[in-house]
């Protein structure tokens, strides 16, 4: 296949290194123009091409970039894009750092927006695993322990074919229903950066909570924000969502992780 991917930050180039360990042709840009990404194409084998090229003629289109910066992508970007080919939505709406998108603090479902934006459908797909276990974590087929990655979307052709593609770098592809849907694994919601398997995931994406998913993961990033300790380790990350989801319990050994945690939530709850 032929894959466009905006975005060379974090999820962009590890999913542009798994692609093409597939031999398939990725492009890849960014607004800053494909001079900046020489580094990225050494240690991916992407392209780098100008944002107004990446999506023409592509049999997938990645987008994974901030929400922020959705709007402000090219408004003849995807005029290239064959109607079939799918365009897959890796974004999370942190306020923070995205700032106040009034149609999605108004209810509207992040990737709904996302799609409004464009003006074409898209699916919902790796926004729900971090950088390092996106990186690390992908397993054979036959692994018990193999993470599942939950993939909506309004199309089911589109939707299959970027199942298959979570399948084939190693995770269990769920088929999380219609992209109305994808508000179940974003920021403050159980199934969020929790490395759950196949088995824990319906569970998970049944029990989120839409109105309280914006207070959950605003609290969650002050009280992340409260270690005293450098950044948080990717496993840190994990571990806080699945302890708080009910996937782990506390076991001897984990008490550095435990020690960080604990610190975080009484400093939280003190400020």
């Amino acid at each position: 296949m032929k894959i466009g991917i905006i975005g060379a930050g974090r999820i962009g180039p590890i999913l542009a290194r798994h692609f093409r360990s597939f031999q398939h042709t990725v492009l890849i840009a960014n607004s800053r123009g494909p001079e900046t990404l020489s580094e990225v194409a050494r240690i991916t084998g992407a392209t780098p091409v100008h944002l107004s090229k990446v999506a023409d003629g592509v049999d997938l289109l990645v987008i994974a970039i901030p929400m922020k910066g959705v709007a402000l992508l090219p408004p003849d970007l995807l005029a290239h894009l064959p109607l079939g080919s799918p365009i897959i939505d890796t974004g999370n709406y942190y306020p923070a750092r995205d700032g106040a998108i009034g149609e999605i603090d108004a209810g509207m479902v992040e990737s709904e927006w996302t799609s409004h934006v464009l003006g074409r459908s898209v699916i919902k797909a790796f926004n729900n695993i971090t950088a390092d276990s996106l990186t690390h974590r992908g397993l054979p087929k036959t692994a018990k322990s193999r993470v599942a990655l939950p993939v909506a979307g309004n199309d089911v052709q589109q939707k299959q074919k970027v199942m298959a593609l979570v399948d084939a770098i190693g995770f269990d592809a769920f088929d999380a229903g219609p992209l109305s849907e994808s508000w179940r694994r974003q920021p403050g919601t159980p199934a969020y950066c929790s490395d759950p398997t196949i088995f824990e995931l319906p569970k998970l994406l049944r029990h989120a909570d839409r109105q309280k998913a914006p207070k959950n993961r605003d609290s969650a990033m002050k009280m992340l924000g409260s270690l005293i300790f450098d950044y948080p380790r990717p496993q840190d990350l994990v571990r806080v969502t699945r302890l708080s989801a009910g996937l782990d319990t506390w076991k001897p050994g984990s008490w550095l992780a435990a020690l960080r945690i604990g610190y975080a939530v009484l400093r939280y709850k003190l400020a």
